[in-house]
């Protein structure tokens, strides 16, 4: 097998352009680009709690001895 030659990708983007119309694919476009931005925003939000709930534990385990002492 050989790879689509520009007239094979041409009249792909020319079907898919005249069944969804362009609004409709630029509006997808933006979905996916919101859904990969708050992906992202919750990857680096996984680890900011574990930190906060580590320390906090740290720190009530400190106030718990001293209340001992």
């Amino acid at each position: 097998m050989h790879a689509p030659g520009i007239w094979g990708i041409l009249v792909v983007a020319v079907v898919v352009v005249l069944l969804f119309g362009r609004g409709k694919i630029s509006g997808v476009m933006g979905e996916v680009a919101t859904g990969i931005k708050a992906f992202q925003k919750g990857m680096k939000d996984d680890d900011k709690p574990a930190d906060i709930n580590t320390a906090s534990t740290i720190d009530a385990r400190e106030v718990d001895k001293s209340k001992d002492a």
